[in-house]
C-alpha cells in the first residue's frame, strides 16, 4: 500500500511543516507559501508519508518572476521550491510532487509547466530530464529572505528554466 498522499497545504499543517520540513534560512517560508495559495496565486503542495510531511513544492500560477524566463515562456506556471526531506530522497516523492503539479496544471487548462534548476544541482536536473523537462533559457534565480535573527538576505543563483508540454 502506498503510504504517500499529496495535497494542497492547509493552515493546520503549518506546525508539522515547521517541525519536519524546517527552513532555517527562511523561517516563514511555509506560511508565506500558504498565504500565496490563499491569495489564489499558487498551490502549495505537500507530500505526506505516514502522516508526516515529507516534501513540498509550490505551483506559481503567475509563473517565474525572472525576466529572462518571462520573455521565453510568458504564460507558463512554475513549480517552485521543490524539496523532499533528505532521508526520503530517492523514493519517488519528488516525481510524485511533479506529477501532482502537472495534474493541477492540466485541470486549469495549462499546456506547459516549468521549473528552474540551479546549475549546482545535477541530481535534480537528471530527475527533470527523465520526466521530460527540456531547457528553455538560462537565467539568474534571484530571491530574498529574512533569517531567524531578522537579517535580510538577497541571493542570486545561476539556473536553467525547463519546460514540459502537458498535452
Amino acid at each position: 500500500m502506498d503510504r504517500t498522499e499529496i495535497r494542497p497545504c492547509r493552515a493546520e499543517d503549518l506546525p508539522l511543516l515547521d517541525r519536519h520540513l524546517p527552513t532555517p534560512g527562511a523561517p516563514t517560508r511555509h506560511a508565506d507559501r500558504l498565504a500565496r495559495q490563499d491569495a489564489g496565486l499558487g498551490t502549495y503542495l505537500i507530500a505526506w508519508r505516514d502522516g508526516l510531511p515529507a516534501g513540498n513544492g509550490q505551483v506559481r500560477w503567475d509563473g517565474c518572476a525572472a525576466p529572462e524566463v518571462r520573455a521565453a515562456v510568458a504564460d507558463c506556471p512554475e513549480l517552485n521550491g521543490l524539496d523532499v526531506r533528505e532521508d526520503l530522497r530517492g523514493q519517488g516523492l519528488g516525481t510524485a510532487l511533479i506529477r501532482a503539479a502537472e495534474g493541477l496544471s492540466r485541470e486549469r487548462g495549462r499546456a506547459l509547466l516549468g521549473l528552474g534548476v540551479a546549475h549546482d544541482n545535477p541530481r535534480a536536473a537528471a530527475l527533470y530530464a527523465r520526466l521530460g523537462y527540456a531547457p528553455v533559457t538560462v537565467y539568474t534565480d534571484r530571491y530574498a529572505y529574512t533569517d531567524a535573527a531578522g537579517v535580510p538576505h538577497d541571493r542570486a543563483d545561476a539556473a536553467t528554466f525547463l519546460v514540459r508540454r502537458l498535452d
